[in-house]
């Protein structure tokens, strides 16, 4: 029948039971597949983390333009991880990059939650923040 009216014969589903065939134009089949695909990849948003790196001995200034860049990071939908990095005698006053952390922290508590604690790998201590749902 497909041959009679020069049309493909195709299989659309074949784990089905009977698998499901139908007479269409395989070009034209492939070219609304590849368009769906394509459209689903468009609705998704994929999160990335993005990362703001500071030192304990930050400037006003130069905080506030971090914490600039972190309001829009999570605006655009993506997490952010905020790390503090100390070098040489630093490592001594771990707590004033705690209080930095914190500090950015609080500051972003409007549109985002931390997903965690305050934790420290060797020289860094960081924070995963998200942004919250709009839902809410």
């Amino acid at each position: 029948m497909a041959e009679e009216s020069g049309l493909d014969l195709v299989e659309i589903v074949p784990d089905a039971n009977p698998p499901v065939s139908k007479i269409i134009d395989y070009g034209k089949f492939r070219y609304d597949q590849t368009k769906r695909e394509k459209e689903s990849k468009k609705a998704r948003h994929v999160i990335k983390v993005k990362e703001i790196k500071i030192k304990p001995n930050i400037g006003e200034n130069d905080f506030n333009t971090k914490l600039r860049h972190a309001r829009k990071f999570l605006g655009e939908g993506n997490k952010v991880k905020l790390t503090c990095f100390f070098r040489g005698r630093e490592m001594a006053h771990t707590d004033i990059g705690r209080n930095l952390l914190q500090k950015m922290c609080d500051e972003l508590s409007d549109i985002a939650s931390a997903e965690g604690p305050l934790k420290r790998m060797g020289r860094f201590i960081h924070v995963v923040v998200a942004p919250v749902s709009k839902k809410k």
